[in-house]
């Protein structure tokens, strides 16, 4: 897990992500940020498992790439049907499982 660090007069003071985490957010929202990470982290790995990029993608779904880019560096919350559109272009499905 990625560290949360603060430079403080050359030392590091802070604490891990998860210690930040637990926190500064409720249970409910370490779990929604946790489903949205792994949701991203899942979809850029199928993209590139399928070689393509994210032009390539646009190509196949019509999902501009600027959009795709937004969707997997966090800064846009895709709907269930974009998600699905680039699912199916990658060969891949949603599934609903326990957690």
């Amino acid at each position: 897990m990625a560290k949360l660090l603060v430079k403080i007069n050359k030392r590091h003071v802070g604490s891990t992500w998860d210690d930040y985490k637990r926190q500064h957010m409720s249970k409910e929202e370490r779990a929604e940020l946790d489903l949205r990470v792994s949701l991203i982290i899942s979809l850029i790995e199928e993209r590139k498992k399928a070689n393509l990029t994210q032009k390539q993608l646009e190509k196949l779904t019509g999902v501009r790439q600027p959009t795709i880019a937004k969707i997997e560096n966090g800064s846009m919350n895709p709907s269930v049907e974009v998600v699905m559109k680039l699912l199916a272009a990658m060969g891949k499905t949603l599934k609903i499982a326990s957690l």
